[in-house]
Order: structure tokens, then C-alpha cells, then sequence
């Protein structure tokens, strides 16, 4: 696969932190996207994107632009916008493709309205275009100084994986290939709702103990979803999975964790959203657990969660009926 010019779709801090990832080869070149022209040119007089990720200087290979015709003619497009945008931005760009590029989409959740994991949206927008998934324990600022990340790039085609992992892999940036699409999908869209509960528990101070059982519980949830949906073991259990999990539901980095510490705390949802940004998790939860209910999947913990984003309880409520749930075999 010869790739040469890659587009990053989404000029936020992780997709300014890829476009600097692909933009390492000697011939690579790499468009990156904004949809605000204003945001553009000073990306491009400061070499920094100071809105998003700054005191990171953009690679000289790398050009800011507003042009999704420009962009239409890459080998490769990394879609790096919210989940619930992803459609609209490929809409955007798809009548301008004249090839088929792969489309690598870099966010984690589920569509809400219709049900469809990324992939799917790529496939019924650019039906043309092989796409894949990256996931995995990482956070923008952290790729952006060098320091040791591993991730993992999936596609239903094993070649296409490894080449696309190959593109923007770096002595400090790991990506594993997989085939296992639907597994890395799931891993990180569960773990932004479980990393809500665990933010909430944090927030209300109920200490490690209870931050932990959090983790393995919300582990044993995202499991059997996974299962449900034809994932892979090894793969929830990997750096998709288990590894984003954990990263996700113990630091204050994690803007899900965050959202819920808000909530724990003692915010309203409105609140906690204007303090933290909007959370994705909270757009993933109530449509996962509609798939989850339709596969027979119990997530008591994603319920709460949800429960609590619909203020039908309150923080104390939830947690109180989490407890007294009746003893039963560990699985």
C-alpha cells in the first residue's frame, strides 16, 4: 500500500497528535483538517495548534487546511472527530473521493439514533473504502511529548491492518494489528460509560476499594457485551479493552472520569458537562445499553450510569441499588 499524503479529519488535540505521528516519514505529507478557517490560518502562521494541544510544535510536513477537496485526494483518512459527528464529517467528504482510501476512524462510541459502531458508518457513508478502527490506552498529550504509548489498529483485512499500523507507528508509539474489528470497537466505547461510574465513585470519595471492584466488575461487563457481539477474548482483554479501561476509570486526564467525578461531587448533568466538556460516554451509554438489552446482556453498572444521566436517580440511589443487588457467583 503506498501511502504518501494522509488526512486527519478533526483538528482537535488527538488528531493534531496523529497528524505529527503520520507526518514523520521523509515523503509522508499530512493535511490537517479544521472546519474553522480562522483556526486554520493560525494554525498555520504559528505552527502550533494552540486551541487544541499547545506548546506542540505541527511537524513542517504537516499542513493545516480547510479544503475537504484537498483532503478528497489522500491515500489515507484518519477521522478523528467525536463519534456522534463521524457521519456528518465523512458526508462532507465523500462526493470528493474519487478513489477508495482507507478510512481509519480514531473515536470510541457508538452512534446514537441508529445503533452503528464506527466502522458501520464508515461502510454506509464510503462504501468503498476499507475501514478501520484505532483504539487503545491514550491520551493526546501524552503521544505528543514521545512518551510510550501502544495502541491498536484494526481492519477486516489482516494486510491492510499492519500496513496502516505501520504508517503511524513510532519508536514511541506501539500499534498492534488486528482483524478483530468489532472487539476494539466495543472495548472503547464501553469503557468511556464505566469510566462515568468510576469518576462518580471517585467524586463521592468512596475510596480505592470501591474503585477498583469498579474496574473488574465494569471489566466483566464489557466482556459480556463483547461476547454478545462476536468480539474476541484476547482482544477485550487487550489494550482496546482491558488496557483503555484502565487507563480511562483512574485518571482525572480521562474527561469521561472527569464528567463523572463532577457528578459525584454533587453537579447536575448540565453542570458537570459545562465544567468538563462533553463527554462521550454520556452520548454511548443509553444506545449501548439498548444493544445490550436486545442481546440479553445484563450491565447493571452501565444502567446506573444511565440512570443517573437521565436524572431518573440520584447519585446516592444508584450506588445504593448497585450494593444491595443479591449475592451471586463471580463471572
Amino acid at each position: 500500500m503506498a501511502i504518501r499524503v494522509v488526512a486527519v479529519l478533526g483538528a482537535g488535540a488527538w488528531g493534531t497528535a496523529l497528524a505529527n505521528l503520520a507526518a514523520r516519514g521523509e515523503d509522508a505529507r499530512v493535511l490537517l483538517c479544521a472546519r474553522d478557517p480562522g483556526h486554520v490560518v493560525e494554525m498555520a502562521a504559528t505552527g502550533v495548534n494552540a486551541r487544541r494541544l499547545p506548546g506542540v510544535p505541527l511537524l513542517s510536513n504537516v499542513a493545516p487546511t480547510a479544503d475537504l477537496a484537498a483532503a478528497a485526494k489522500a491515500d489515507v483518512i484518519l477521522a478523528a472527530v467525536p463519534t456522534q459527528a463521524l457521519r456528518e464529517t465523512l458526508a462532507a467528504i465523500a462526493p470528493l473521493v474519487e478513489g477508495a482510501p482507507p478510512v481509519v476512524v480514531c473515536a470510541k462510541g457508538i452512534e446514537r439514533g441508529t445503533g452503528r459502531f464506527v466502522t458501520e458508518i464508515v461502510n454506509e457513508v464510503m462504501p468503498r473504502s476499507p475501514a478501520a478502527i484505532l483504539s487503545g490506552p491514550s491520551f493526546a498529550r501524552d503521544v505528543a511529548r514521545g512518551l510510550p504509548t501502544a495502541v491498536t489498529l484494526a481492519a477486516r483485512d489482516g494486510v491492510v491492518a499492519a500496513a496502516l499500523a505501520a504508517m503511524i507507528a513510532g519508536p514511541t508509539f506501539r500499534v498492534y494489528s488486528s482483524s478483530d474489528v468489532r472487539g476494539v470497537e466495543i472495548g472503547g466505547a464501553a469503557k468511556n460509560v464505566l469510566a462515568i461510574a468510576s469518576g462518580v465513585a471517585a467524586g463521592r470519595g468512596l475510596g480505592a476499594s470501591a474503585g477498583a471492584a469498579l474496574v473488574a466488575r465494569g471489566f466483566a461487563e464489557l466482556s459480556r457485551f463483547g461476547r454478545a457481539y462476536d468480539a474476541e477474548p484476547a482482544t477485550l482483554a487487550g489494550l482496546s479493552g482491558l488496557g483503555d479501561l484502565v487507563l480511562t476509570c483512574g485518571s482525572a486526564m480521562s474527561r469521561n472520569f472527569s464528567f463523572g467525578f463532577a457528578l459525584g461531587e454533587g453537579a447536575s448533568v448540565e453542570e458537570a458537562t459545562e465544567k468538563t466538556g462533553l463527554a462521550e460516554g454520556a452520548f454511548t451509554c443509553g444506545v449501548m445499553l439498548d444493544l445490550a438489552r436486545a442481546a440479553e446482556v445484563d450491565m447493571p453498572i452501565s444502567a446506573a450510569v444511565d440512570a443517573v444521566l437521565a436524572e431518573r436517580v440520584g447519585v446516592d440511589e444508584a450506588i445504593a441499588e448497585l450494593l444491595a443487588r443479591p449475592s451471586k457467583p463471580e463471572g
